[in-house]
């Protein structure tokens, strides 16, 4: 009989830098890479392009110094991101984020004068060096970068654009984090009254007891409201710095960067969202049914992830692994080898304590090709498809772990593609596998909530976003304004299906505050919809279709995503087809729900 292994849910990162935010080793790093940073600089300083094929072989060296350094500020990154939210009140990290974030100015100032001298070469020239054997490989970044160089400022005014964002742009995020591990949230629980931490909070939303979601609610809502002017102006400045420097750039069109980032083109995008508008009846539906049965006439916003019925889903950290590892089996072995691996080594911190940051994320140890997962798990199905949805992230990584490392730096949106993927394994199957009606609804309800998530809570951020943006132009925008767009663009989204909405989101949820990637939510809606694809795909062929899809993933970071879709799925994203299947998937889930609600 096979020995059952114990999973700890929290996690080890002593085997990166001993001793956490006192680690000498990590100061250590921290000083390596400076050095490394510096000799990059001068390196690439020094270089003087000769508009020649003989330079090939100096461009690969800078590459290959380049990837050193990178993957040396990547660990440092990861590691201080693994500090902050596992303990927000851990005064150190503060400063040590100060460190890491110079650190990648630095080297993106380097990065900014080596892209301008990929710019002074003659396309003919260019493309005979691409051609080479050491540069080949990497032909498609290499391209990239040279372009969006010829589409951004001069050398010089780029370089102090990204000086000046480590204490602006960067700074005003990370002033966001600082505020944000101040939040309590009030929760009486019999006589005593407790502090949650936000990511407690949050996972009260999905309590059986409508008086518990809407006591957390109006808990939550306080909270939020008494940091609201310090997180009004700390969005309104964050924008300004971006758009200011889109202006200096040319670039009317806020949606560019995130276009560019991303990979796609906008009519890709737009063809989604008008697919997705043209499909809310359904979901709308749905959540009038879901009212019904919860005894109400329309939704509140706490009612969302209300879970329906009484069955009993609480499931234990070691339970969800276990369901995790064994559906992952059925899909492909490198899948499920991945997964045991991240359990048994100690890769995800899932404890439930308090000061822990909200949300999950998923991050990578490049100089040591381990993963890092975290979340908080109270036991929900929900928490489950967390989990799996971080697993597939991690997956994803480490289906690329042969690439160079140039060609592993994969867009936001092909990454929810792999998340989302396991998350759709694993939800499938925990429908599939009801142990009776009652159990099926309530796994069936908890698998359209994503749906719902993902098609109206997601574009509701959008339409959000892209009228701030539009009005931030014009000068700061107030805090009662934010609540207005951030309700309008909540009913719309949500075609009107709730009674009560929830103005502040536009301050609880992290994504808007983020630098590294503008237009947080759009890839998300992608990346579940490209994903729905792949796996209906998967379905159709059956056993095998893993080593295709490792293929797809070993693609992501080197082709645009309609490139992607075209090689590997034989479909064009600027054309509806696709994602109106896509939606279908969707949709089919609620008819059944509505089926088996009548």
């Amino acid at each position: 009989m096979t020995k059952r292994s114990t999973y700890y849910d929290v996690w080890d990162l002593d085997v990166f830098f001993s001793g956490g935010s006192s680690s000498q080793a990590f100061i250590n790093h921290i000083h390596s890479s400076k050095e490394d940073v510096e000799r990059f600089r001068s390196r690439v300083g020094d270089w003087q392009p000769s508009n020649k094929i003989t330079d090939q072989e100096q461009i690969a060296e800078m590459v290959e110094f380049f990837q050193t350094v990178a993957k040396q500020i990547r660990q440092a990154g990861a590691f201080v991101s693994c500090l902050h939210a596992q303990n927000t009140n851990d005064k150190k990290v503060s400063a040590l984020r100060g460190q890491v974030t110079e650190l990648s100015a630095s080297l993106q100032n380097a990065l900014t004068v080596f892209d301008q001298k990929l710019t002074t070469y003659d396309n003919q020239i260019w493309e005979e060096l691409l051609q080479g054997e050491s540069l080949h490989p990497l032909q498609f970044v290499l391209h990239e970068r040279r372009m969006n160089a010829l589409e951004r400022l001069s050398q010089e005014e780029e370089t102090i654009i990204n000086a000046l964002s480590i204490d602006g742009y960067h700074g005003w995020g990370q002033l966001y984090d600082t505020i944000v591990g101040t939040i309590k949230v009030p929760f009486k629980e019999g006589n005593e009254t407790k502090e949650l931490s936000v990511g407690q909070a949050a996972n009260k939303f999905s309590h059986p007891i409508q008086v518990v979601r809407k006591s957390i609610f109006e808990g939550w809502e306080e909270a939020w409201s008494e940091k609201a002017e310090y997180l009004s102006k700390t969005l309104n400045h964050l924008a300004g710095f971006r758009l200011n420097t889109y202006k200096l750039r040319g670039w009317e069109d806020v949606l560019k960067e995130p276009l560019q980032i991303n990979r796609m083109q906008k009519k890709t995008l737009d063809t989604m969202w008008q697919v997705i508008s043209d499909a809310k009846a359904p979901f709308v539906t749905f959540l009038e049914k879901k009212a019904n049965l919860l005894g109400k006439d329309r939704l509140s916003w706490y009612d969302l992830d209300a879970p329906i019925g009484q069955v009993e889903s609480k499931v234990s950290y070691q339970e969800g692994a276990e369901f995790i590892i064994e559906h992952f089996s059925r899909f492909g072995k490198e899948m499920t080898d991945f997964a045991r691996k991240a359990f048994e080594q100690k890769w995800i911190e899932a404890e439930d304590r308090p000061g822990k940051a909200p949300g999950g994320f998923h991050t990578f140890f490049p100089e040591s090709n381990q993963s890092r997962i975290f979340m908080t798990f109270s036991g929900t199905p929900s928490n489950v498809s967390t989990l799996a949805h971080e697993l597939g992230h991690g997956f994803h990584t480490y289906a690329m772990r042969d690439q160079h490392y140039l060609n592993r730096n994969y867009a936001m949106n092909v990454a929810e593609t792999a998340s989302t993927f396991a998350e759709m394994i694993v939800a499938d199957a925990a429908v599939k596998q009801a142990r009776n009606p009652e159990e099926k609804l309530a796994l069936l309800e908890d698998k359209i909530q994503r749906s719902v998530a993902l098609l109206m809570n997601i574009h509701a951020r959008f339409l959000f976003e892209t009228r701030f943006y539009e009005e931030r132009k014009n000068g700061v925008v107030g805090t009662e304004r934010l609540n207005q767009l951030m309700k309008e663009a909540q009913e719309e989204a949500y075609g009107g299906a709730l009674d009560e909405y929830h103005p502040l989101f536009w301050a609880s949820k992290l994504h808007f505050f983020i630098t590294g990637v503008p237009f947080y939510n759009f890839p998300y809606t992608f990346g579940y919809l490209f994903s729905l694809g792949i796996y209906a795909k998967a379905q159709e062929e059956g056993e095998g279709y893993e080593e295709k899809y490792v293929a797809l993933l070993k693609d992501t970071a080197s082709m645009t995503v309609e490139e992607l879709a075209w090689k590997h799925l034989n479909v064009d994203l600027t054309k509806p087809d696709f994602w109106e299947k896509a939606v279908q998937l969707c949709v089919a889930d609620v008819e059944e729900f509505l089926s088996l609600t009548k």
